[in-house]
């Protein structure tokens, strides 16, 4: 792990979605705690059922408040429980939230269920407007706060058993900017998506072939794919004062994937 420096030093925030040790957001909240900022840890009532996000919270020092991001009345109380408990407004926010119920069933893309495909953009994208419009409409952030959500390069391009996550990315993304813009003209906030490599999470581990699509953009990205560590790190960097007139974007943290159309390293595959 690099040297810790205090980048979020009196800094406070909320970070959805640690799962387990596997969870980027798991090692985001490690890398944020390391680096001195204080936060609350939250997920979904049924996901800390069978996660372990109260062993991180004791290892940061923190609280977990349990919210359906979904439910604009728990992202109220969660927002305002944060605030209370921190002692003032957030300086930063990560939305690691994912969610297909088509996928886990196994549901081509071609005979989606399309009661599914709603509830998964509800709890992968519209959360994401939901939980900002929380926190502007309760003036929640700090001048110049920053706000990320991850992403994936489905958005952009066809990765057939990515489904209609591939959709839902492409909405989150786009609510990034829209808001980014009613955001930054407010106070100065930035919203950004990180477009992570694929990473051996229990979410993406659960998508079909995806050993064989981790070592195969292992092998087309320059650098190799990007480590949950890596994401951290940079999460962190966004969240910090290092990164102040960056918003709107979509950044890519891939190793150099989204860049390349072939390589001879995979040839020998």
């Amino acid at each position: 792990m690099i040297m810790a420096n205090q980048l979020l030093a009196g800094k406070r925030g909320i970070i959805f979605g640690a799962l387990d040790e596997q969870s980027i957001a798991w090692k985001v909240a490690e890398r944020a705690h390391a680096e001195g900022g204080r936060f609350l840890l939250t997920n979904a009532p049924v996901a800390m059922r069978f996660g372990k996000i109260n062993e991180l919270a004791e290892q940061c020092n923190t609280t977990v408040i349990p919210a359906d991001a979904t439910s604009i009345d728990d992202l109220e109380n969660l927002v305002k429980s944060a605030q209370e408990q921190l002692g003032g407004p957030l300086d930063f926010v990560l939305h690691s939230i994912g969610m297909s119920l088509n996928v886990r069933k196994g549901k081509e893309y071609t005979d989606i269920n399309h009661e599914w495909m709603q509830k998964t953009f509800d709890i992968s994208a519209i959360s994401f407007h939901k939980l900002m419009q929380t926190l502007y409409k309760q003036d929640a952030m700090n001048d110049w706060g920053s706000i990320l959500a991850l992403t994936y390069i489905a958005a952009q391009r066809v990765f057939p058993d990515y489904s209609e996550m591939a959709e839902s990315k492409a909405l989150l993304e786009s609510f990034a900017r829209s808001f980014g813009y009613h955001f930054g003209i407010q106070k100065h906030v930035r919203v950004n998506t990180i477009s992570q490599s694929p990473t051996m999470t229990t979410a993406g581990s659960g998508v079909k072939g995806f050993q064989e699509f981790f070592n195969y953009a292992d092998k087309m990205s320059p650098l190799g794919n990007a480590s949950a560590e890596d994401c951290a790190a940079y999460c962190v960097s966004m969240f910090s004062d290092l990164t102040r007139s960056v918003t709107m974007q979509n950044l890519y943290h891939d190793g150099g994937f989204s860049s390349m159309g072939m390589s001879p390293a995979i040839l020998g595959m």
